[in-house]
């Protein structure tokens, strides 16, 4: 299979994960469609990087995958702790979080 190819298949993925992200009011979906558009990036990275025999490529997305870790324990800890104040996680319930 050509690099093409995995660009494709990571332009799809990034694209549904674009629009879970955009057209559902659900928080768990919302951080779960982010979490698909940064392994569609990833893809990307890898897919360069062995196209060009670059270890670069792999290191970022090593990197990434590190960061996107992180970020999901502190997402998936503010998503519980306001859970435990509102049982609800639409993202119009949000809008009280401003100051």
């Amino acid at each position: 299979m050509s690099v093409f190819h995995y660009y494709v298949v990571a332009a799809i993925l990034f694209s549904i994960g674009a629009g879970g992200f955009l057209l559902r009011r659900n928080i768990l979906v919302m951080f779960m469609s982010v979490e698909l558009m940064l392994n569609a990036a990833n893809l990307c990275l890898v897919a360069a990087s062995s196209s060009f025999d670059l270890a670069r490529g792999s290191s970022f997305a090593l990197v990434s995958i590190a960061v996107a870790a992180a970020e999901v324990g502190v997402g998936l800890a503010i998503i519980i702790a306001w859970f435990r104040l509102r049982p609800s996680v639409d993202a119009g319930d949000l809008q009280e979080l401003r100051g």
